[in-house]
């Protein structure tokens, strides 16, 4: 189909602050160094995940599959952000601001699938534990893991598409620190019924069906753990399990839901540039301090792959 669009570029103006260039810099610093931790955790993570046999379980598997989702996914968006900090104008180009749509998407309704995953591997572990290996045998596990970044790809792809053949013929502010759809669709010259149709029924599916699974999954790990499991030590090791995972759900769902399911109008747009930031920059990081605080296993691979370090440099 031929390319309607006579916008060759936008203009971010998301976090612009040209009048406090100290307070740029303070900011630059911040998301400079929160993208490095984002960068060592997660990385950190996969690389223990891969080293130590011990974690090559599915439910590392799928660890280590969130934490390059988390690395990917703050990858799209930061360091646009960081640039947009030392430069007077931030332009980007029609061909990348699609792009950069895509891959967030992408990266972001992936998590979400993902994270439903790991909810469902909790449930079989807790409650159906003599049946674990033969459930979440490793096909499984791949299978799980290739419908996650598929399914991703595919509604991602659906909104680049349908967004790039949108006719944008006037103003190329964009309202926001990356290109997203909402804003996007602010700027379209011609009918965005279909577009905001999809935005509202498929993205709402492709969230709330994760959601709904993680909610039952944990509503018969409680009951199992309340009714059927007498020892109070058993009990705590399992919530103790569970807690990381509905941490990491809450921060990444309340932020979304709050963007993706309330109407936004006239100022709301500043409330999205500051809820993105929570699920784009602030919750990759604290991933893996959460997985790593709470979990012994993980520390105790990651002090072993210390110390085996160290023996080996002396």
């Amino acid at each position: 189909m031929e390319n309607q669009t006579e916008v060759s570029e936008f203009i971010l103006t998301g976090l612009s602050l040209r009048r406090h260039w100290e307070l740029q810099k303070t900011l630059f610093t911040f998301f400079l160094l929160l993208y490095f931790v984002i960068l060592l955790g997660n990385g950190a993570i996969v690389a223990v995940v891969i080293a130590e046999p011990q974690l090559h379980t599915p439910m590392y598997f799928f660890l280590g599959n969130l934490s390059c989702l988390d690395i990917f996914y703050s990858t799209v968006t930061v360091p646009k952000m960081l640039a947009g900090f030392l430069s007077e104008l931030q332009t980007i180009s029609f061909g990348g601001c699609m792009a950069q749509l895509h891959f967030f998407h992408f990266l972001g309704s992936s998590e979400v699938i993902l994270l439903g995953f790991m909810a469902y591997d909790r449930y079989v572990a807790i409650c159906n534990p003599l049946r674990y290996t033969i459930i979440m045998r490793k096909q499984v596990c791949r299978v799980l893991a290739a419908t996650t970044w598929t399914t991703g790809f595919s509604h991602a792809l659906m909104h680049t598409v349908m967004t790039s053949h949108l006719l944008f013929c006037g103003p190329n502010r964009v309202e926001h620190f990356f290109c997203d759809i909402k804003p996007l669709l602010k700027l379209a010259c011609s009918s965005t019924h279909l577009n905001l149709m999809l935005l509202n029924t498929v993205t709402s599916c492709i969230a709330m069906g994760p959601f709904v699974v993680t909610l039952l999954s944990y509503l018969y790990i409680i009951h199992f753990l309340l009714f059927k499991v007498h020892s109070q030590k058993n009990r705590q090791k399992a919530f103790s399990t569970c807690m990381s995972h509905l941490m990491v759900v809450a921060l990444l769902y309340v932020p979304v839901l709050v963007n993706y399911m309330l109407p936004s109008v006239g100022t709301e747009a500043q409330r999205e540039m500051m809820v993105t930031i929570i699920y784009s920059a602030v919750t990759p990081a604290l991933n893996p301090l959460i997985y790593t605080l709470r979990n012994q296993e993980v520390k105790k691979a990651l002090q072993k792959i210390l110390r085996r370090k160290i023996f080996n440099e002396r």
